[in-house]
C-alpha cells in the first residue's frame, strides 16, 4: 500500500521487522480474543472519557457543544486509529496532512458561535475516486494517476466542506472502482493497484 511520491507521512506502509512483528501479533490477538471485531473494539481509545468509536454524529455534536470533545481531538484520535489499524486493514490510502488544522479552525468557529450544521467538525473518509483540491492525490486506486492533482473539489466535497466536515483522508477501492471489470471482485472488492486488499473501512 505504499503511495509513491506521496507527501503525506501519516500512512507509512514500508515493511520493517518491527511492523511485521506488530502486524502478526495483532492478527494473532484477533484470533485469540474472539475475532477481528473484538480486537478492534479493544483497541479503541477514548478522549476525556468519551468513547467516540460507536458514537453517532448527533452524539459527537453534543459532546463538542458541551466542551467534552473538540474536533481537533477527535480528528487526531481518528488519525491515530488509522495509523494503528491500517497495517492490518489496508483501508486508507492516504491521510489529509491538513486535517488537524482544518479541525482546529472549525473549533474556533464553534467557539465564536458559528456552527455550520450537523457535520461541523466531523471527520470523514472519502473514496479515492472523489476529487479533493488539497494536498491529497486523487488516483481512483490506480498507479497511472499517482501524484495527480485536481483543479477543484468535486461537488460533493465542496458541499461537505461547506457543511463543516473534515476530509480526513482517502479510502481504498478497487482500481477505477472496478469500472473496467465485467464482474465485481466478490472476494476482493477493494484490491486496486494503488492499495493492498482491504478490509472494511467501516471498521475504522
Amino acid at each position: 500500500m505504499n503511495k509513491q511520491g506521496s507527501n503525506n507521512p501519516d500512512v507509512d506502509h514500508s515493511v520493517t521487522r518491527r511492523k511485521f512483528i506488530g502486524t502478526t501479533a495483532l492478527g494473532s490477538a484477533a484470533l485469540l480474543s474472539g475475532g477481528l471485531t473484538s480486537l478492534l473494539r479493544q483497541s479503541a481509545s477514548a478522549i476525556g472519557g468519551f468513547d467516540f468509536i460507536e458514537a453517532t454524529i448527533p452524539q459527537l455534536q453534543a459532546a463538542m457543544a458541551s466542551g467534552q470533545l473538540t474536533s481537533k481531538q477527535l480528528t487526531l484520535d481518528y488519525i491515530g486509529r488509522v495509523q494503528s489499524l491500517n497495517p492490518l486493514l489496508h483501508s486508507v490510502i492516504e491521510l489529509n496532512p491538513d486535517a488537524a488544522m482544518i479541525a482546529a479552525d472549525l473549533d474556533n468557529e464553534r467557539r465564536h458561535g458559528h456552527v455550520r450544521g450537523l457535520l461541523h467538525g466531523i471527520p470523514l473518509l472519502v473514496k479515492d475516486n472523489i476529487a479533493t483540491a488539497d494536498q491529497m492525490q486523487t488516483t481512483a486506486g490506480s498507479l497511472a494517476l499517482v501524484n495527480s492533482r485536481v483543479p477543484d473539489d468535486a461537488v460533493i466535497i465542496h458541499r461537505l466542506r461547506e457543511a463543516g466536515a473534515v476530509i480526513l483522508g482517502k479510502a481504498n477501492l478497487g482500481e477505477w472502482a472496478n469500472f473496467r471489470a465485467l464482474t465485481s471482485h466478490i472476494l476482493s472488492p477493494s484490491a486496486g493497484a494503488q492499495g493492498a486488499e482491504t478490509q472494511s473501512t467501516r471498521t475504522i
